[in-house]
């Protein structure tokens, strides 16, 4: 039987060694974005809640009305510090997309009739709930409803 030389041994076991750093370095990363994520949802979400049941007003940035667009870019800048554009349409374009599937608290779903028609916008907030601003004014309500259409949805906060 042949005996593999030291170094090849000493190269694989290096290998695993790197490959195992790497996994550990990686799952740290995640975990420690995952907690920054975390952090910043709860400073929008505390803007948020702070709005609900204030009344809708077509245009309005707030602090003391809103309409949709201006509620999200309002509790945006006034949570984490983040200037979003004006309309629904122009934050729906300027984010980074997300799948359904991939939605998370703090993520942003848009409405409309498809991805170029877009006339409403809400905060994600879990469990298929949203806080939003509309004819009844800020409320949490489930991003399935009858009357909303989702088509797209996007991440603000990395």
């Amino acid at each position: 039987m042949k005996s593999i030389p030291m170094v090849k041994i000493l190269l694989f076991v290096s290998l695993l060694i790197g490959l195992f750093t790497f996994s550990i370095v990686n799952t740290q990363t995640a975990s420690a974005n995952e907690h920054r994520q975390q952090e910043n949802f709860n400073k929008v979400y505390k803007i948020a809640k702070k709005q609900l049941g204030k009344k809708y007003v077509y245009g309005s940035t707030g602090p003391k009305s809103f309409d949709c667009s201006g509620f999200v870019k309002y509790v945006y800048k006034h949570g984490v510090g983040k200037n979003l554009p004006r309309t629904a349409q122009s934050q729906y374009k300027s984010s980074k997309k997300v799948s359904k599937h991939h939605l998370k608290p703090g993520d942003l779903v848009f409405f409309g009739g498809n991805k170029r028609s877009i006339y409403h916008v809400g905060m994600y907030i879990g469990k298929g709930k949203m806080i939003d601003s509309q004819n009844r004014g800020v409320v949490r309500e489930n991003v399935k409803a009858p009357w909303w259409h989702a088509v797209g949805y996007s991440r603000i906060m990395k």
